[in-house]
């Protein structure tokens, strides 16, 4: 009888000591997942105040790579993916001039990830491989605190058709979602990013020709209503609106002035972005250098 209450005793044991040792491994990765989600908090704060462009371009492929790591654990976490989306894309935005194709893989990845947040929304994630009229109305079930996933997804969609379209021009079959969702984000928070869905719709209508539905009125609505939002703080808007909006017009004293602009802006003109301002104030000086070749 002693034996068999031993016997029985080393079972409960074991199991125990199973248990025990899995809810450590789980709670250790809850702890690391918590970690992830605070540092990508506060760590998207300290590299959007970074001044140094170079610097951070350098940083960022380790960066990416802890990501990838957490997201291991948390595939699903929408913080994570959304911290993850975000830095990919920063990435192939630094890329996109000196290596189109990879630049292409990384806002490729950041739109899949996007999509990740995104695709727990049921109804969305059933429209999806459906006509864009089904997307689109999908869009709807949408909310305000959905705009950072939606951005995301915008800003990694039209950089990845934008470099990956001449190799694969099945990738300009996503614009008409693209439309979608800048209507959808306009709607539910057009103020988001110092108004970055109003830069982003007056881009793509700056961008285009008029016989492929480019239209400057609107290019230019948007733009000011940019101007509005961010103060003309955010000085990546302004050097959108010289290159793309001015160019359009053909407007040489527009574009000289604008991206002049951008140049004589003070430091920490937006502390929290410098950053961002700081990579606008480099295309500005690169721009200005090709004006006679512009114009």
């Amino acid at each position: 009888m002693n034996g068999i209450r031993v016997a029985k005793l080393n079972v409960f044991l074991g199991i125990a000591l199973v248990f025990l040792i899995t809810g450590c491994t789980s709670f250790k990765e809850n702890m690391m997942v918590n970690t992830a989600k605070l540092m990508g908090k506060h760590g998207k704060n300290v590299v959007n105040r970074y001044p140094d462009p170079e610097q951070m371009k350098a940083a960022m492929p380790a960066m990416i790579l802890q990501s990838d790591m957490f997201l291991e654990m948390a595939p699903k976490d929408p913080e994570l993916l959304l911290s993850a989306a975000e830095l990919n894309s920063g990435y192939a935005m630094f890329l996109q001039e000196s290596d189109k194709k990879r630049s292409a893989k990384y806002y490729l990845k950041a739109k899949n990830y996007a999509l990740g947040i995104l695709k727990q929304n049921d109804v969305f994630n059933e429209a999806l491989g459906k006509s864009d009229e089904e997307y689109t109305k999908a869009l709807l079930s949408f909310k305000k605190e959905d705009v950072p996933a939606l951005f995301a997804l915008l800003t990694s969609t039209f950089g990845w058709i934008s470099t990956a379209s001449s190799d694969n021009p099945a990738a300009l079959l996503d614009l008409p979602k693209a439309e979608a969702i800048i209507d959808r984000i306009l709607v539910l928070d057009d103020t988001y990013r110092y108004g970055g869905v109003h830069a982003v719709s007056g881009t793509y209508n700056a961008a285009r020709p008029v016989m492929f539905g480019g239209n400057t009125e609107k290019a230019k609505y948007h733009f000011d209503e940019a101007f509005r939002l961010s103060e003309r703080k955010y000085l990546m808007w302004l050097v959108f609106y010289a290159k793309y909006y001015a160019f359009m017009i053909q407007d040489r004293e527009l574009f000289v002035k604008t991206l002049e602009e951008v140049l004589a802006a003070p430091d920490n003109l937006l502390p929290e972005q410098n950053l961002a301002n700081e990579i606008a104030k480099a295309k500005a000086e690169e721009l200005l250098a090709q004006v006679d070749d512009q114009f």
